[in-house]
């Protein structure tokens, strides 16, 4: 994820942070999961959206 708020791109599109809570909101409502959830999906498969949503899918 960038720092700087104001440089994004696909790379920055395509991981998950944990760490800003507006990224926390915005992906649980876009992957129809808690904050638990999403946490324990990142923790098993890392921070990219597509191996979330494959272990998402899978659970």
């Amino acid at each position: 994820m960038s720092d700087d708020k104001k440089q994004t791109g696909a790379s920055d599109r395509d991981r998950i942070s944990l760490s800003e809570d507006y990224e926390i909101r915005d992906w649980t409502a876009s992957l129809g999961v808690s904050e638990e959830e999403l946490r324990e999906a990142v923790d098993a498969v890392g921070n990219t959206a597509d191996a979330v949503r494959a272990y998402l899918k899978k659970s």
